[in-house]
């Protein structure tokens, strides 16, 4: 018999029946003659007690001891998955040997331990601010680009840190407000028009100051180009300097057209100004910088962009197929909407998602059948991934605000 101790505790097992498994640690300890190799296979050897110790936990290889007697790996649920199977390939033993069932179990729980340490260094990485605080020592006026970048980056540093972030959540609050209200037909007037240009060049002077800033108190430019956040608060402020730009071109060849006697002004860079102006609206993203629940949202989405990719294509079954379905059965109603399959999508896509406008209707007995199977899919459809949705942005909430 071999005389196996495993952190204190002895095993005994036949020579015979560990050399069935040569290529395992202790089959190479039954079958080797050469007593140095024997000795590289294990922690220590007790002459007196012709004992092979190993230094390995005893608890797991109870269950490498009914391995060597029976030929079956058995794997038990409350077992770390790392932990046993950094074990059993110590032993030389390969998962091929447990059953199946057991195999199959202990996979899927390595793949969800595997996925969630994943997940978890990731949330890490989305709070891990963009330059550390060591990263400024030995720089040009690092001290200096130290203190920037906590009042700027750093809420929780200092009092004036937590006002500029508070004020920098204002400006895009009235940013918005300042740009829907331009839309209003009493603020178009003079007056109007005047204080909202005014109000828009306060706001973008401040996103300017502000990532101006950041710029020069970032300790490596090519990470502060690829920050996703540094990307958004550049949107913020380019199309008010691009909009002043196209205002002057516009009001220069509006001039050169009328010195034509021109009437009509043949130049599309108006069109291009309203485009400019709407990409104001990407200034609600800056929120995201000092909002817990934005990120978590965003974050919800990356990681579930294969369940939302499943419902946009299932969705875009579904309108295909009832539109399909509801114009073989209403296109011959005299007066119909669906005279052709396209004319259809819009009605297959509000009834999918349960809006329902009722601007389209079917008027026969076999479309409302038709609308009542497209309704009971959407809502199923719609059904299916909320819960998941909700649950993963609720731990990822938890989560984010931990590691805050």
């Amino acid at each position: 018999l071999l005389n196996i101790n495993v952190g204190g505790k002895l095993f005994q097992i036949a020579y015979k029946v560990a050399a069935r498994y040569p290529i395992t640690r202790i089959g190479k300890l039954a079958l080797y003659t050469d007593p140095g190799k024997k000795l590289q296979l294990c922690d220590d050897y007790s002459v007196q007690k012709n004992e092979y110790f190993f230094d390995r936990d005893p608890s797991i290889f109870h269950y490498v001891f009914h391995f060597y007697r029976s030929g079956v790996l058995w794997i038990m649920d409350e077992m770390c998955p790392s932990n046993f199977v950094e074990e059993i390939e110590y032993w030389g033993i390969h998962l091929k040997y447990s059953q199946r069932c057991c195999r199959i179990l202990f996979e899927e729980k390595q793949d969800e331990l595997s996925e969630y340490l994943k997940i978890q260094k990731e949330l890490e990485a989305e709070l891990e601010p963009l330059d550390s605080v060591e990263q400024f020592e030995g720089k040009f006026l690092g001290r200096f680009r130290k203190m920037i970048w906590n009042l700027i980056e750093n809420p929780y540093s200092s009092v004036p840190a937590k006002i500029i972030a508070v004020m920098s959540s204002v400006f895009v609050l009235i940013s918005i407000v300042g740009m829907t209200l331009s839309t209003v037909e009493e603020m178009k007037h003079k007056t109007g028009k005047m204080w909202m240009e005014q109000l828009e060049m306060i706001c973008a002077i401040f996103f300017t100051s502000e990532y101006l800033m950041r710029l020069i108190s970032s300790s490596s430019f090519k990470n502060f180009l690829r920050a996703a956040f540094n990307a958004v608060d550049l949107v913020a402020i380019l199309p008010f300097y691009i909009q002043i730009l196209f205002e002057n071109l516009d009001e220069g060849d509006t001039l050169y057209h009328e010195e034509l006697h021109k009437v009509e002004n043949v130049s599309k860079l108006g069109k291009v100004l309203k485009l400019i102006k709407l990409m104001r609206i990407f200034r609600i993203l800056k929120l995201a910088r000092h909002s817990t629940g934005l990120r978590a949202f965003g974050f919800t989405i990356r990681q579930c962009y294969q369940q939302v990719c499943c419902l946009l294509l299932f969705i875009a079954m579904g309108v295909f197929t009832f539109s399909a379905l509801m114009h073989s059965v209403e296109h011959d109603v005299p007066g119909t909407n669906f005279t052709s399959i396209p004319y259809a999508w819009w009605w297959a896509a509000v009834s999918l998602s349960t809006v329902g406008y009722g601007d389209t209707v079917p008027a026969t007995v076999l479309g409302r059948i038709v609308a009542f199977g497209c309704i009971s899919f959407g809502i199923i459809l719609n059904g299916m991934p909320i819960s998941i949705l909700y649950n993963k942005f609720s731990d990822y909430y938890a989560k984010l605000k931990a590691h805050e």
